[in-house]
């Protein structure tokens, strides 16, 4: 039975003006900024990756674009009686890899020892992870370092691998997409997925053509046979591939552009509240990564004083042209532990925040490299040409150095840089994502996109207790209380929440995803 809900008009597309005759309406060409990192599923935690990925390889969870989990590679997940450290997950028999080796739970333990090794740069949504064991060929127990209620939620992007494809093919260790490494899996693919991988060109195109022996068929709508992924990282030449009929999809249409496209016949444009935050991170260590001077952003009154100076409605207003969401906390409304309150920011006040400066020590400002990506977030580069301007304006001479998303991760996640911009979704909406990756000190289990160089070892306690406190009064009360204190120490600056604007044939129907996250075998064709 093919889902009901799925029937809400979108819009969405697909491909470059790399295709020069018409495709027929099952061939999607899709077109995004940016591209996928890597074909690895354990290799990057990035969106645009996980979402290529996730075309032609599954988790044993998903979310539906409703945002509800739901069954995938698992058909049914429960905690163990008596053993609250321990789930339980039953496989979907019948299932098997685009090269029709048999899915078991021998592939589910492979796959889980390979993202929580040292390289994976998955480990952190499953540090809670002792061990996972196989228990029948259709069921694995995965045993947690304590209770952990929300354990199902951190699985969504735990994506499973062949085991005998990958050990045949060398690729047992997940690539390191930072060094420029290049691995049979970062090229490759074997997977479960209702897409099959046809053809990977790197920044320029990725074939997928509709695996008929996929499991789903009768489950979702699946109609789409070919799809044709191509980024086209200049947002003009993006949106007049659309509007000429060389792209069906677009899932980035620039603010800008949206009412022109809402008037071309054939398109249509659905908006929607996004499950991300965009914010700046602040190195607070002693001195800066650039030029070992001293750091003035070491003292939290001169981060306070940044994060006074920057004008969010401004940025609504101007930049986004009405489409984001002001925030003052980086948590976006879905996730739980959010609120009206946490999410006040302050109003833009120069002179308090001079006055912060000087206190600090800077009375006349300083300098500082702010690094930007400018084709992973709406109007990024933008966005950070206008915080440099505002941020002039006290003092503080913030040069931008803006790049692609392939240069700016491995350069920020290798603490190359004293500020820079992020944007960070949670698809587990729960706040202890947001305290693992981005609050806790970088260990090799935790704080892995956690690039200011901050550690409150109190906090570090707090956030491994909140993924195994079963008392949900008592996690919710411990959440608050962390949310409070790092929004005195101030490490990140947020911005805004993003919306998103999907424009898409009109013979399509599908649901905005709050995770921006297209799920081509949901779409529908009329």
């Amino acid at each position: 039975m093919k889902h009901a809900f799925l029937r809400r008009t979108l819009l969405v597309g697909t491909a470059l003006a790399l295709l020069s005759t018409a495709a027929s309406a099952e061939t999607l060409r899709w077109g995004l900024a940016g591209d996928a990192m890597t074909l690895d599923p354990h290799a990057q935690n990035e969106g645009v990756t996980i979402m290529l990925q996730s075309q032609m390889m599954e988790p044993l969870v998903s979310r539906a674009p409703t945002g509800e989990l739901e069954p995938t590679l698992a058909t049914a997940w429960r905690m163990k009686e008596g053993e609250p450290n321990v789930w339980v997950f039953d496989l979907r028999e019948g299932v098997t890899f685009h090269d029709g080796a048999t899915f078991d739970s021998e592939d589910v333990v492979f796959s889980f020892e390979r993202a929580m090794s040292p390289k994976s740069q998955m480990r952190g949504l499953i540090a809670s992870v002792e061990e996972v064991r196989a228990t029948g060929p259709h069921q694995v127990e995965i045993v947690t370092k304590g209770p952990n209620p929300i354990l199902p939620t951190a699985l969504v992007s735990i994506l499973m691998m062949d085991k005998g494809w990958v050990e045949a093919n060398g690729a047992t260790t997940p690539q390191d997409v930072a060094s420029g490494e290049v691995t049979f899996a970062a090229v490759n693919v074997n997977g479960t997925g209702a897409y099959q991988l046809v053809s990977r060109e790197l920044d320029t195109r990725t074939v997928m053509r509709r695996n008929d022996a996929y499991w789903g068929l009768e489950t979702f709508p699946v109609d789409v046979e070919e799809i044709v992924f191509t980024p086209i990282s200049n947002p003009a030449t993006r949106v007049a591939a659309l509007i000429s009929g060389e792209l069906d999809f677009v899932q980035d249409v620039p603010v800008q552009d949206i009412e022109r496209v809402r008037q071309v016949p054939g398109l249509s444009v659905a908006t929607g509240a996004e499950n991300r935050s965009v914010f700046f991170g602040l190195n607070v260590a002693e001195t800066l990564e650039r030029g070992g001077a001293e750091n003035p952003m070491a003292d939290v009154r001169v981060r306070r004083a940044m994060s006074m100076a920057i004008d969010r409605e401004a940025i609504q207003r101007v930049v986004m042209r009405g489409q984001s969401l002001p925030a003052g906390v980086i948590m976006p409304s879905f996730v739980s532990g959010w609120s009206e309150e946490l999410n006040a920011y302050p109003a833009p006040d120069r002179e308090a925040a001079k006055a912060l400066l000087a206190e600090a020590g800077w009375p006349d400002g300083f300098e500082v490299q702010l690094d930007c990506p400018n084709d992973r977030y709406i109007n990024d580069e933008a966005i950070c040409q206008g915080v440099v301007g505002m941020l002039a304006q006290i003092g503080v001479d913030a040069r931008l150095q803006a790049m692609p998303k392939s240069q700016f991760f491995p350069m920020v996640n290798g603490l190359e840089s004293d500020f820079y911009m992020l944007g960070w979704g949670v698809p587990s909406y729960d706040s202890e994502y947001i305290f693992n990756f981005l609050y806790h000190t970088r260990t090799e289990a935790y704080g892995s996109w956690n690039n200011t160089r901050y550690s409150n070892p109190e906090l570090d306690a707090m956030i491994q207790g909140i993924a195994r406190e079963i008392d949900i009064e008592k996690r919710d009360a411990m959440i608050a209380d962390m949310w409070q204190m790092v929004k005195e120490d101030a490490v990140y600056i947020p911005i805004h929440h993003q919306v998103l604007n999907w424009a898409i044939k009109d013979n399509y129907e599908i649901d905005v995803d709050p995770d921006n996250q297209a799920r081509i075998k949901y779409f529908a064709v009329n």
